[in-house]
């Protein structure tokens, strides 16, 4: 005869949690939505507010759902991005979990197949936004975050031409992650780490249509971007412990 174990009854929150979040992923709640409030939500489930708070704060945990003070207070739905599981990432390399090696192999593995695949779709309105897009990084006395933002827009036209979204979500969430790893080591200056033209070959393969080229010239860019963030992260390493 086995062994069975009591039937245990999840919380009321964890409830009332499950059906919210699928209503946001039903669309029933739609991204800048406003969830209805603790008093409302309470009478409709017929459960305490701090029953309603609880599941609330799960939302946001979980990148659902995020919170807002004032007047127009209250709990707001996100657009679902990866940007949740690029905060996961940074919390693993900060624990050194995973490491610069890690995130670029994948990166090696993925982008230049991406920009393969780019070339294969280019069109004329493409072509003109990844010109603009090169065109504008590295913008002179910009920040470390519109730096980067200035640099990653040609990955993510990139992505965006391969025309599989999924794909496209997958090079976003590894570009967030480079991102967050980039604005917790700051390397000086901004641009040390993505020298100005960097691009270059990869954007003119690309717009000529040359699959080969383009995958040929992306990896060049990723050895030379990990041989980069390589060095940074090692300073960074040391710095920590000597401050340790």
């Amino acid at each position: 005869m086995p062994n069975f174990k009591p039937v245990k009854q999840p919380r009321i929150s964890d409830v009332v949690f499950q059906q919210l979040k699928q209503a946001i992923l039903a669309n029933g709640f739609k991204a800048g939505d406003r969830l209805p409030s603790e008093k409302e939500l309470s009478k409709q489930f017929q459960v305490s507010r701090a029953a309603v708070r609880e599941a609330i704060r799960s939302l946001e945990n979980a990148g659902f759902v995020t919170i807002r003070q004032g007047s127009n207070g209250g709990a707001y739905v996100t657009d679902l991005t990866f940007e949740h599981l690029a905060n996961a990432c940074l919390d693993l390399f900060l624990a050194n979990k995973i490491s610069v090696h890690d995130l670029h192999h994948v990166r090696f593995l993925i982008e230049p197949e991406v920009a393969r695949l780019a070339a294969l779709h280019t069109n004329a309105q493409y072509n003109e936004r990844l010109l603009a897009a090169y065109k504008a990084e590295h913008p002179p006395q910009a920040s470390l975050r519109d730096d980067i933002a200035s640099a990653t827009q040609v990955h993510f036209i990139l992505a965006e031409m391969c025309g599989n979204p999924f794909l496209e979500a997958l090079v976003n969430s590894l570009l967030g992650m480079s991102r967050k790893m980039l604005e917790e080591m700051r390397p000086t200056p901004p641009n040390s780490i993505h020298p100005p033209g960097l691009h270059g070959p990869i954007v003119e393969a690309v717009v000529a249509g040359d699959a080969d080229a383009a995958a040929k010239a992306m990896r060049t860019h990723a050895e030379i971007f990990y041989d980069n963030l390589v060095r940074l992260e090692k300073d960074y390493r040391e710095h920590a412990d000597e401050e340790g």
